[in-house]
């Protein structure tokens, strides 16, 4: 994972073909040449290529998140942030060289704003993670895409799914937050708002920029934008090697691939079904915190995982069935 290489194939393969995104349009793929007629027998096969990038990147940035946590004693929350941004934007400026010409006024507010949520999303969410464990920080902060999938959703179908995994993230927190840090929860549910915003303009950077062109430019905005805020709190701790490496480390898994990964998902896969497989970040976030922190699973914890999962399956199974009709 921590591999440049992998990286940069991750950056190079988003180069394919453009497709309508399913927030405007509310269905799945683009119509063209090679829907036209009878369904291939691959076609399912397809249609569940998006969805292992989603689960690819949700893997990449809740390991990264659960070493962030460990890199957070040295340089605080702030710090990590600045780190994680700093470094991605670098990786792909250099692998993407993004042109800055041929861009309309649009285009580069689409940028700005996609940059704006990154940036808040994760500086809010380390300040939550700073504070609350880190699958309580998730579970409260996916409940952003599950309001997106329910606001977003055409289909009956959909808000059931949305609705059984909201049911397993409530089971998840132990039916309440009320012994959380109120600073820390509040900093998750900041953080769920920017990661619905992220994305909104993740799909819309998606069709206006060209490969990842449009993800290394907001990167670069974010990390811009975080830059004063980890000076203040770690000052010269963000030069020590050992802390730059794992800062590195931190924005490869948590930001480079997984951003790379869904900025490809989110052009082939409809917006509500890619909210809803965002449930699934509590339970890669509980096994990171296991493996990582030492932070052990209950048997609640296990249910609630199972309901995440139940309803990620059945949103994958509802898309492909929508796909095979076609």
């Amino acid at each position: 994972m921590n591999d440049p290489r992998a990286a940069a194939e991750s950056a190079a393969a988003v180069a394919v073909p453009e497709a309508v995104s399913a927030l405007d349009s509310g269905t799945g793929l683009a119509a063209g040449p090679a829907q036209d007629g009878p369904r291939r027998p691959g076609a399912r096969r397809a249609a569940l290529g998006p969805v292992a990038l989603v689960v690819a990147g949700g893997l990449s940035v809740q390991f990264g998140a659960a070493v962030a946590v460990l890199l957070m004693p040295r340089a605080g929350a702030l710090g990590v942030v600045t780190l994680r941004l700093a470094a991605a934007a670098l990786v792909l400026l250099v692998i993407c060289r993004p042109k800055l010409r041929g861009h309309s006024r649009a285009d580069w507010g689409t940028v700005v704003a996609f940059g704006i949520a990154m940036g808040g999303m994760n500086t809010l969410f380390y300040q939550a993670a700073e504070r609350i464990p880190l699958g309580a920080a998730v579970t409260l902060e996916v409940l952003g895409p599950l309001v997106l999938s329910v606001v977003a959703s055409r289909r009956l179908v959909n808000l059931v799914w949305a609705a059984l995994a909201l049911g397993g993230v409530v089971l998840l927190s132990g039916g309440g937050f009320d012994r959380l840090d109120p600073a820390g929860a509040a900093y998750a549910l900041g953080a769920g708002v920017m990661w619905a915003t992220y994305i909104v303009f993740s799909a819309r950077t998606g069709r206006r920029f060209p490969q990842a062109d449009g993800l290394a430019l907001a990167m670069v905005v974010a990390a811009v934008l975080s830059l004063p805020l980890g000076i203040m709190q770690a000052g010269s701790k963000l030069l020590v090697p050992s802390t730059v490496g794992l800062g590195v480390a931190v924005a490869l898994l948590s930001s480079v691939l997984p951003y790379t990964l869904e900025l490809m998902a989110l052009r082939r896969l409809p917006a509500p079904t890619f909210a809803i497989l965002m449930s699934l970040e509590p339970a890669i976030a509980a096994t990171a915190g296991f493996l990582i922190l030492d932070q052990a699973l209950s048997t609640t914890d296990a249910l609630a995982i199972a309901l995440v999962i139940g309803a990620s399956m059945g949103a994958v199974r509802s898309q492909t069935r929508g796909l095979t009709k076609r």
